[in-house]
């Protein structure tokens, strides 16, 4: 069983993308454009799944999930970390985090009572990114992804536009 330090930990140790379907732009499913990767940790010893997808019609809602491929027995594919736009809907909860960008991270205490993905319980609102370029570019950093750039160029602009006011 995974204990909240270790999920942190998946989270942020350095990994690279080692494919990307399509290999180049998304395609389309259920109204969604979409693209996975494998990644792994810098040993290559863990390995991860990366789902992006984006709604055609409603551009600001997208998901970007990471995925633990569990190699324990006893556990199997885990979502740590769920990076979203806004859905538009502000009834559903009460801190009203579905108007908002947001991010979801699972629990050990969801792990341990049988989910896979996390819950509603565990997520922060975020002003870090409010397309989906922009949520792409705050995944890799946060996840430590060392070649995103290899796979996703388009996001270079916003990587130089940071660097260069890092350096100011």
């Amino acid at each position: 069983m995974l204990t909240d330090e270790q999920i942190r930990e998946l989270i942020v140790v350095p990994k690279t993308i080692v494919s990307r379907s399509p290999p180049k732009g998304y395609k389309e499913e259920n109204r969604n454009n979409r693209c996975d990767l494998d990644m792994e940790d810098e040993h290559g010893h863990r390995k991860f799944k990366v789902f992006a997808r984006q709604n055609i019609r409603f551009v600001s809602n997208f998901s970007i999930g990471l995925r633990y491929e569990a190699s324990e027995a006893n556990l199997t594919a885990i979502t740590l970390a769920r990076y979203n736009g806004p859905h538009g809907e502000t009834s559903r909860a009460q801190d009203g985090h579905y108007a908002l960008p947001h991010i979801h991270y699972i629990t050990a205490t969801e792990i341990a009572r049988g989910h896979l993905q996390p819950q509603e319980k565990l997520r922060q609102s975020t002003t870090r990114y409010h397309t989906f370029e922009e949520a792409l570019r705050a995944f890799f950093e946060d996840t430590r992804t060392s070649n995103y750039i290899d796979h996703f160029p388009e996001l270079i602009q916003g990587q130089l536009f940071n660097e260069h006011w890092q350096g100011a």
